[in-house]
């Protein structure tokens, strides 16, 4: 009698993502959207991580001063005399450093709150649950803007843990609600009959099948923070001891640069906070097609579409 083979369970995943790993990430890698989105983002970390290296002093106060773009100044020049490229430069690498902190323990604190909450359920999950409600109610920018305040020129550092604990709790709601679903299936039950540990369960049979969840919550998080602190710092709410894109619109608007015609200066970083913003958002458009199969867009109306407009054309 022929012995019958089923696939290994763990490949299964929640929701829409039960499609075979080496599958969807053939798709990603073929979506326009992704590669865009990754483009935009690297050649803005890019000139992050290497544009200071080669930018010598960026406080550096010249007699030119609102001078617009010309060949010893890229972008033109500040009130001050001081390069608004070198500031850019400077500001990419504070306002990255902001979203990147931002994204990393506002998604490690709603791995831990949703994954181990719905997974172990009970009191803990109750408790869990309660703490994210409670996160939730506040209203997330009055509190930002009422703890930057109280901590008069906060650190970069700060200002990137105080968006943090603010800014987890909705991702840990999608989170809880995945891991439920996921916890009910058959591998899930076979390791925990097998006698594995609670946390090789959530490690192994759990968190794999939540990566596209949780990446893009990861990218969410990035956004938000970025956006956050820009519109924080514009206010004057964020430290002028670091550069950022919103300390730079900040510094522009506080010197009239709108009234004085010095473009230069506030459509830099504001053009910078849309293009980083819009590859972001289409890195999280690819992540959301692959998490719901049902906005991907099948080849064959891709293809009709084509051909319409080729049609159209001719």
């Amino acid at each position: 009698m022929a012995e019958t083979r089923t696939p290994h369970p763990s490949s299964a995943a929640a929701g829409g993502l039960a499609l075979p790993r080496s599958s969807r990430a053939r798709g990603m890698l073929t979506d326009w959207k992704l590669r865009l989105g990754l483009i935009i983002v690297g050649l803005f970390a890019l000139i992050g991580l290497v544009g200071p290296l080669l930018i010598a002093d960026v406080g550096a106060i010249s007699d030119e001063a609102l001078h617009p773009p010309s060949s010893n100044h890229l972008l033109g020049t500040t009130q001050t005399g001081q390069d608004v490229f070198g500031q850019l430069v400077y500001a990419t690498r504070g306002s990255l450093i902001v979203g990147l902190v931002v994204g990393v323990l506002a998604t490690v604190l709603s791995v831990l709150v949703g994954v181990v909450g719905g997974y172990l359920g009970g009191r803990i999950d109750e408790a869990l649950s309660l703490i994210s409600n409670v996160v939730l109610v506040i209203p997330s920018l009055p509190l930002v803007i009422l703890i930057t305040n109280y901590l008069d020129g906060a650190s970069i550092l700060t200002i990137a843990l105080i968006i943090s604990i603010t800014s987890w709790a909705a991702s840990a709601r999608v989170l809880r609600a995945q891991t439920m679903s996921v916890r009910s299936r058959d591998y899930v039950d076979a390791a925990r009959a097998m006698g594995e540990r609670t946390w090789r369960v959530i490690l192994v049979e759990i968190l794999p099948n939540l990566l596209p969840v949780i990446a893009s919550q990861f990218v969410f998080a990035i956004i938000f923070a970025i956006l956050t602190e820009a519109g924080l710092s514009f206010l004057g709410l964020g430290g002028i001891d670091y550069l950022t894109w919103g300390t730079m619109l900040y510094f522009a608007q506080n010197a009239q640069a709108l009234a004085l015609g010095a473009w230069w200066w506030f459509i830099p970083p504001g053009l910078a906070i849309a293009l980083v913003g819009a590859g972001l958002s289409l890195i999280n458009f690819s992540f959301d097609e692959l998490i719901n199969p049902r906005l991907r867009v099948p080849k064959s109306i891709r293809s009709a579409r084509s051909a319409s407009r080729k049609r159209r054309r001719s």
